[in-house]
């Protein structure tokens, strides 16, 4: 890992009406809208499916991460993360993130160790930890 503080820094170009561009140096450029929710078209990512998306990648980048130094063996793991967005003293903010995690083991993986090593990506994760909401994890291990 290089030395810390670390920046990253996304551009973003809009016009009037229509998709806002957003670009990173070295990165696809992305468009974005607002969600059906704020009365957008619904057909493209919006700064709340991306901040969502951002704290389940997190989670599993965070879990790789830590299997791989912990040498736990594992096949695949499948998550879903679901931001709920409320209004709360009179400013809409995300009041929790529950991500409900499967992670499927070789036959004879300790599935205790497994799910200890799944709560741990959980509670490092930076992304959700930089944010003030709940959080919640739903983890459950199935031998192959």
């Amino acid at each position: 890992m290089h030395p810390m503080p670390h920046h990253y820094t996304v551009s973003a170009a809009a016009h009037s009406e229509g998709p806002v561009r957003l670009d990173s140096t070295g990165l696809a450029g992305i468009e974005s809208a607002p969600p059906r929710e704020f009365d957008g078209p619904g057909d493209r990512w919006s700064p709340e499916t991306l901040l969502t998306a951002a704290v389940v990648d997190c989670f599993v980048l965070s879990f790789r991460a830590i299997a791989r130094a912990s040498k736990l063996e594992w096949l695949e793991l499948a998550c879903t993360t679901q931001g709920t967005l409320e209004r709360v003293e009179g400013k809409n903010r995300f009041t929790k993130f529950l991500t409900a995690a499967t992670l499927r083991v070789p036959a004879g993986t300790d599935p205790e160790r497994a799910r200890r090593l799944l709560e741990k990506a959980e509670e490092v994760c930076l992304i959700a930890n930089s944010l003030s909401a709940e959080r919640q994890l739903e983890a459950r291990v199935e031998a192959a």
